[in-house]
């Protein structure tokens, strides 16, 4: 019992604490209530992790829910990718809601705090409200329509209402503490004016509710036993708890927020602004673009819901902020793809090797395992010829010792093919290789049971037939800044460590089997990495992401 408990995560702890003082575990309900106003990223896949595996955990229903309370900057675009990406992550939600299915109740309640002296309406600016506030150290000063009377108060409500005064010219506030310790419990706003369509609610409505006042009263309607948010939330619990206690009945389920801290990666940004800036300037090529750390990009990427869902468990749930490094998630990533994805032949810098000795005209189909990992994977028919690519790098006309690839005088295997020879190559005027001559064991082929297949060799190299092989675009990604933490400097623009080599878009050559890949589909390019093809990607043309290399080429280079 001791055991389990360990590892239960402080969230986890805090229900089976409730659990254990009385609460009943058929009234636990949970949310994950994200605002439609971009698409979701890896920050948002802890919380959604979380909140759907204590749903799945517990056995309770998940509402997802859209804070949809600010239609300046909400689409229903965002909507739809939301909805999109918490399903391709493999959960399912209770009920889908919106704030917006709750701005009569809010107005209503709104409303009796006015009547019973809870609420008044501020016609200041907002400069004149922030000097009143005072400082965490200093308590703030009453305005001066405090006191104003509760007919005056609703007039001026219903006129707010009723679209009959200017955006920012009138907000309502609730009455509280301006001297309390707790800066968001001195007289918050409650409504604001926003002349705006809502993509829900369309012109209905001119005012809208505030996050704080809007939250807590919606986890109350929907009797959301744990209301989990993000640390910068923890200040607000207070203001949370007091607006509930205002409507709270005490035959309903009373719901409490715990915070836990916000993932943050490392060589990426996580917020929305500086994301959506990164969009509206064209840096990237769009909220998908592999590059970006919202769950499509990384979809589009190639890296898997699992890979996604593994990760937010391994890197936990914690009390305090802290960064992740993002070579943890591409980890996860490799993990899952080493055991399910395709193993097949690609060559990205081509360079031609002519077996002199191998008859021409000649094809023969070789078979290859699809992946050593899976044995269910089975296995697929390579073509073979006297003319192939390899890799440039794979041959060095002359090498030491420590080089196991192919250079003149010595023997490499080709993957699930022969033993080669290199004998000689030939240059263009400005000494580049242009072509390899070699000859081969034609006993030694892979899987033939005869003494020269078992005959080992150092090397082995993948290949791909020149006149079998498919033309392919692939697109080399890498991290978009070349800084760990790009957005901690006052002094600095998050944009002045942008990766200039983010992307490397090249022409490449793949064995046939690819040519019927379909969207989304990810291989192992043996010895180079694992892709995937991109939504670009046609039958006329072969377009792959590159989702990671098969190791962290980016630790060894900033050793």
């Amino acid at each position: 019992m001791n055991e389990e408990k360990k590892s239960l995560n402080f969230i986890e702890q805090i229900i089976e604490e409730d659990l254990a003082k009385g609460l009943s575990k058929d009234k636990l309900r949970f949310r994950f209530p994200p605002e439609p106003n971009g698409y979701l990223h890896i920050g948002h896949a802890a919380s959604i992790c979380l909140n759907f595996g204590l749903g799945l955990k517990y056995n309770a229903p998940v509402n997802l829910r859209f804070d949809d309370t600010n239609p300046a900057k909400e689409e229903q675009e965002y909507v739809d990718s939301i909805k999109h990406d918490v399903q391709w992550l493999g959960f399912k939600w209770d009920k889908e809601l919106y704030s917006s299915d709750y701005f009569q109740q809010l107005f209503d309640w709104a409303v009796m705090l006015i009547k019973e002296g809870k609420a008044y309406v501020d016609n200041q600016t907002s400069e004149q409200m922030a000097i009143q506030k005072g400082t965490p150290t200093e308590a703030g000063t009453d305005s001066p329509n405090r006191n104003r009377t509760v007919e005056e108060n609703l007039d001026l409500f219903f006129k707010m209402k009723n679209g009959e005064f200017d955006e920012g010219s009138h907000v309502l506030r609730a009455k509280i503490d301006m001297a309390h310790t707790n800066m968001h419990m001195r007289d918050p706003i409650m409504y604001r004016i926003l002349k705006k369509h809502h993509h829900r609610t369309g012109n209905d409505w001119c005012i809208y509710p505030m996050y704080d006042w809007t939250h807590g009263e919606s986890d109350y309607i929907e009797q959301v036993s744990h209301s989990i948010c993000t640390l910068e939330f923890k200040s607000h619990r207070d203001l949370y708890d007091w607006y509930v206690n205002q409507v709270y009945d005490e035959n309903l389920l009373r719901p409490k927020q715990r915070e836990f801290a916000r993932r943050n990666l490392s060589y990426t940004v996580m917020s929305k602004r500086k994301l959506l800036q990164l969009v509206q300037e064209g840096i990237v090529a769009g909220w998908d673009d592999p590059r970006m750390p919202t769950i499509s990009g990384l979809r589009r990427r190639g890296y898997t819901p699992e890979s996604i869902r593994n990760f937010s468990e391994v890197a936990g749930i914690a009390k305090r902020d802290n960064v992740t490094d993002v070579a943890l998630l591409e980890y996860c990533v490799r993990d899952h793809l080493n055991k399910t994805a395709p193993r097949v032949m690609a060559v990205l810098d081509p360079v031609k090797l002519i077996i002199t000795n191998y008859p021409e005209g000649k094809d023969e189909w070789l078979t290859a395992e699809n992946n050593q990992e899976d044995e269910s994977a089975g296995f697929r028919e390579v073509p073979f010829s006297r003319e192939i690519y390899i890799e440039k790098e794979d041959f060095k006309e002359e090498a030491n010792k420590k080089f196991f690839r192919l250079s003149i005088g010595k023997e490499v295997r080709l993957k699930n093919a022969y033993i080669i020879k290199a004998e000689n190559c030939v240059k263009d005027e400005n000494g580049e290789i242009t072509e390899i001559y070699c000859t081969y064991d034609k006993d030694s082929r892979s899987g033939s049971g005869t003494e020269a297949s078992k005959r080992r060799v150092k090397g082995t190299l993948h290949w791909v037939s020149i006149k079998h092989a498919e033309t392919a675009e692939v697109r080399v990604y890498d991290r978009l800044f070349t800084h760990e933490a790009p957005d901690t400097f006052k002094d600095k623009n998050f944009k002045e460590f942008l990766n200039p080599n983010s992307l490397n878009i090249i022409n490449a050559y793949v064995e046939p089997s690819l040519k019927s890949a379909k969207v989304l589909d990810r291989f192992q390019f043996q010895r180079l990495g694992y892709f995937c093809v991109d939504q670009d990607s046609s039958k006329d043309k072969l377009i792959f992401n590159r989702t990671v290399p098969l190791r962290d080429s980016w630790a060894k280079m900033n050793k």
